[in-house]
């Protein structure tokens, strides 16, 4: 065993005044406040070379000296998964997330999540496994794939956190959506809140929906077929679902989606949809069954833009078209060109 581990931290400005445990637990997020008062009652914690006191405040360059004697208490089993890693330093990740995989483990699915790779993948870079936690500031949707950035330590996490809240952070998704759109480029202005509709968290943003919140989608057409269209979204807020949710309530639902269909219809409540998916059924939906994606809605985080949060230099990153939806998007240019063709003769 890797215990004991010893190490010394400086207050930053950011933590001043905290309690003890409090700036412990943001130092060493694997460690519940729990853990972290044991180790103080123990005598394994030392503020400018004194013992410290459970109740006792840290402040701004204060040398907090930490003895771990026991291993963390709040872990992600971590697990040798691939990670498509775009860009890596000492203070984040930016990776690729594929579709199907959850962000991070759920009562029925504790394993193979995005947060037991990067655990596996900072538990190889550090002495002690389980001394950093992946810092996820955002999400993506299971079945939606594309560009995240995932935190390596406190400060790069709440640097990040705070660039999301404020709107400072420029994200491109692309989408491919049931029916062709005319309006080639627009704004979706509809607040989003919970949807009265089944007992499980969907949303919607009708004018029935619980505790709505104002959200904003801009989106431009970046092409046009005769059942669908590729559609390029910047969402300027951060609602759960709100890009599949804005374009289902403006009659075009994403192809694909378990939940949301056209006009703000539910489709269908998530106890009733088993957990794997082995196909998509349409729906309604205008395109045809082959031409579905297999297990997933199209819909494809592209780009993030944002500053980097040690450096402060503006940093972009973009995930290519997955192979699925590329697929798609092909079987649909040659479905155009088939009708255009028997057209002309």
């Amino acid at each position: 065993m890797p215990y004991p581990f010893e190490t010394e931290l400086t207050v930053e400005t950011a933590l001043n005044g905290k309690r003890i445990d409090s700036f412990l637990v943001r130092h060493f997020r694997n460690y519940t406040s729990f853990r972290m008062q044991r180790l103080i009652r123990a005598g394994q914690i030392r503020v400018d070379g004194l013992v410290a006191d459970a109740n006792q405040r840290v402040y701004c360059n204060q040398r907090v000296a930490v003895r771990l004697t026991e291993p963390p208490d709040k872990l992600h089993p971590a697990e040798n998964l691939p990670v498509d890693i775009h860009h890596e330093d000492a203070w984040m990740f930016v990776i690729n997330k594929p579709a199907g995989q959850l962000v991070h483990p759920v009562s029925w699915c504790t394993g193979g999540t995005l947060a037991n790779s990067m655990q596996f993948l900072l538990d190889a870079r550090t002495e002690v496994p389980g001394l950093l936690r992946p810092g996820f500031v955002h999400r993506l949707d299971r079945f939606s794939s594309g560009i995240m950035v995932v935190a390596k330590e406190h400060n790069t996490h709440t640097s990040l956190s705070l660039q999301f809240a404020k709107g400072e952070v420029q994200k491109s998704y692309l989408a491919i959506v049931d029916g062709r759109m005319e309006c080639m480029q627009g704004v979706i202005d509809r607040p989003i809140g919970r949807s009265s509709v089944g007992q499980t968290v969907l949303m919607s943003a009708s004018p029935e929906a619980r505790s709505a919140r104002p959200a904003r989608t801009d989106y431009v057409v970046r092409e046009q077929f005769d059942e669908a269209t590729l559609v390029e979204a910047y969402p300027h807020t951060g609602r759960l679902h709100q890009i599949r949710v804005h374009l289902a309530e403006m009659g075009f639902p994403i192809v694909g989606d378990q939940f949301y269909g056209a006009g703000g219809e539910i489709k269908q409540s998530r106890e009733e949809c088993s957990t794997e998916r082995h196909a998509i059924a349409g729906g309604g939906t205008q395109i045809p069954g082959d031409l579905l994606l297999n297990c997933r809605h199209a819909l494809h985080a592209r780009s993030l833009l944002f500053r980097h949060p040690i450096t402060t230099e503006r940093m972009r990153f973009e995930a290519p078209l997955p192979d699925d939806m590329r697929r798609l998007l092909d079987r649909l240019r040659t479905k155009c060109r088939t009708i255009e063709n028997a057209m002309t003769h």
